[in-house]
């Protein structure tokens, strides 16, 4: 079984299943196997808990 995983910001249910969906979809098929063989893991981060350039996002958003 092929795992995805998305790392990204907070999202809310309905952009979660529109978002597992798709990807699943599309990887079905690329891959050429059922949509049922696909794992696909939503990890969420804080912008707060991700730096880029030695910034904060949550600092980038503001700037």
């Amino acid at each position: 079984m092929p795992v995805i995983t998305v790392d990204g910001p907070k999202l809310s249910k309905e952009q979660k299943t529109e978002l597992v969906k798709s990807i699943t979809k599309a990887a079905s098929e690329i891959i050429k196997l059922p949509e049922q063989a696909f794992i696909v893991l939503i990890q969420e981060r804080e912008m707060d808990n991700v730096g880029v350039g030695g910034v904060l996002l949550s600092d980038k958003k503001t700037s």
